[in-house]
């Protein structure tokens, strides 16, 4: 039962704490089995929270992480001691912010990406989920807009998605992103009548080195090909969901 863990294999500084979920441990069975930590999936209930709680523990989080609504939207949640106190109305918010230490932001996702952020002083983070509507939308600009830090004093991790060879869009997601950024017209490859291969890595990399960021890590995943370890929505329709997560364990 118990969860293998992904950490980020980037410079953060030593009192950020980030971590990823795969589908490997907890107690879900059929189409969600392993560490399912969706509750609006159709799972049971009572298995989720024994799950989150599991991932809370084997990840050593100081508290339960503030879990969110997710909409594809660009919506960021700010989180602090007073604001974790309303979580149990659960946010309406695809990214996570926080500055205090001790508070855990979080994503799901199961091929959208995560993005995990912080600071080189290591006094601020935060948590994105970016499918392409968040992306196109502006989910990563206006999550890095919250930090005080200058963008070159930013570091990234792009954590589990899916692939440049399986996820399949249609024209009008290469259009949304073309004409905000030509050069996103190298991330699609043409697919057949109207029909395109996206790189969701790419986009993403895109899209925060027009904003700043160079020191970006990670993206070497595919939920949809690596059927083992991840779930996928894309392959598999009704299924769970993993998590990236990161926080402060201590005043920096």
């Amino acid at each position: 039962m118990t969860p293998l863990l992904l950490k980020p294999t980037w410079p953060a500084p030593f009192n950020v704490q980030a971590v990823s979920s795969t589908r490997f441990g907890g107690y879900s069975q059929g189409v969600f089995q392993g560490l399912n930590l969706g509750l609006h999936v159709g799972d049971d209930a009572a298995t989720v929270a024994r799950n989150r709680s599991l991932f809370q523990q084997q990840a050593a989080m100081p508290v339960e992480p503030c879990w969110l609504d997710q909409v594809h939207s660009n919506k960021v949640w700010h989180l602090t001691e007073s604001t974790a106190v309303l979580n149990a109305a659960v946010p309406q918010a695809d990214a996570a912010f926080s500055q205090q230490a001790g508070q855990v932001c979080v994503v799901m996702t199961a091929d959208c990406l995560p993005l995990l952020v912080c600071n080189n002083a290591g006094s601020e983070v935060a948590a994105i989920h970016a499918g392409w509507r968040g992306l196109a939308s502006g989910v990563i600009e206006h999550t890095l807009q919250q930090f005080q830090a200058k963008p070159s004093e930013l570091l990234v991790w792009l954590g589990p998605a899916i692939g440049p060879k399986h996820f399949e869009v249609g024209a009008e997601v290469r259009q949304a992103f073309v004409q905000q950024n030509v050069l996103a017209a190298s991330a699609f490859k043409p697919l057949g009548k109207e029909k395109y291969l996206a790189d969701l890595y790419l986009l993403a990399q895109l899209r925060l080195q027009a904003y700043g960021v160079s020191a970006i890590f990670g993206g070497n995943y595919c939920t949809y090909h690596d059927t083992a370890q991840f779930y996928s929505y894309r392959r598999d329709g009704q299924t769970g969901r993993m998590a990236s997560a990161i926080w402060l364990s201590h005043s920096s």
